[in-house]
């Protein structure tokens, strides 16, 4: 497997082309990591656009890519929400379920972004583990950061970990907390907070409670993103809720993959796969194919030799192979 940095620099030099843009999120340690990353970032920028300007039609050193679709014709797309008597109704103009999409390989590409995540957490056990460091260290940390990004024009997320649960110091972890630390991160301008139910333990009451008690702090819907791992099979209930409550971003991994090496048992984020096909079984149009993330789910999957963890994912291709 290559790198961080490896990954980093092929990214940028050689862009991959996709009917739509395509922001590349890393993970930010701290200020010397971010100075490493605008420190590569520059010296891979000529190529970069090179690279724009020449797309070759076929790249040898390209990474293996899944394989075709075994069914091309695609299934009827449910019917959006559109109605208006709802004031976070979900928009039909960032969706369009299995339509096929002719790509525009210049327009999107030259639309890619970079961006990148800190972390801190909502419990002193769970960020001296992580991030070797107390909550309002780690905040001074991230607001350095978010400061030099923001004179670099980089989009920043921010995350709060172990939101609805510690593996250290239990369930009950107190949304006010939760919501504080939200308040700070969007204050020193990060753009958007995911919080973050690392362990899984989040419930469909304690996931409303919480949302309850950042709307009570004054924070926006379209300030945040859920991110649910799926540990205790709660995952996709918890997003149910976020969306009564008007999230519209959501966290997933294809295949279920991930996972925390500070919380025992914690399994990936809800797989991609299953929350597409939670959504458009609820009506949502999101423009992705769920036979065709299916099949990269599968993919990812093989080649990490580790097992499918999406439900949706074997039982689509179970249907598609039989």
């Amino acid at each position: 497997m290559a790198n961080s940095a490896d990954v980093l620099n092929h990214l940028l030099g050689h862009p991959p082309t996709s009917p739509h843009p395509i922001a590349y999120n890393y993970l930010i340690p701290n200020l010397k990591g971010l100075q490493k990353f605008l420190e590569t970032a520059d010296k891979m920028k000529p190529s970069a656009e090179e690279s724009l300007r020449s797309q070759p039609a076929e790249d040898p050193k390209a990474p293996l890519t899944p394989p075709p679709s075994p069914k091309e014709q695609d299934e009827a797309e449910p019917a959006p929400i559109t109605s208006t008597q709802d004031p976070n109704e979900m928009p039909s103009d960032t969706s369009g379920v299995n339509d096929p999409v002719k790509p525009n390989p210049s327009a999107a590409t030259s639309s890619n972004q970079m961006e990148i995540s800190l972390f801190t957490a909502a419990t002193e056990a769970f960020s001296k583990a992580n991030t070797n460091c107390s909550i309002t260290e780690s905040l001074a940390r991230c607001k350095e950061s978010v400061a030099l990004a923001k004179s670099r024009s980089v989009r920043v997320r921010g995350y709060v970990s172990v939101a609805l649960g510690c593996p250290y110091e239990g369930p009950d972890v107190a949304p006010s907390k939760v919501a504080e630390i939200t308040t700070s991160l969007l204050e020193m301008g990060v753009d958007e907070v995911s919080v973050a139910d690392t362990t899984g333990m989040g419930t469909a009451p304690r996931t409303r409670d919480l949302l309850k008690a950042l709307s009570a702090n004054g924070i926006a819907n379209q300030d945040l993103a859920l991110h649910f791992h799926d540990t205790y099979g709660q995952a996709l209930v918890n997003v149910v809720v976020g969306l009564e409550h008007g999230i519209r971003t959501f966290d997933s991994s294809v295949g279920g993959l991930g996972g925390c090496p500070y919380s025992k048992g914690a399994t990936g984020n809800v797989a991609t796969e299953d929350l597409v096909y939670c959504l458009h079984s609820l009506g949502a149009t999101t423009g992705i194919n769920v036979e065709k993330m299916a099949e990269i789910g599968d993919w990812i999957s093989g080649k990490l030799g580790r097992p499918n963890d999406s439900r949706t994912g074997r039982a689509v291709l179970a249907r598609l192979r039989g």
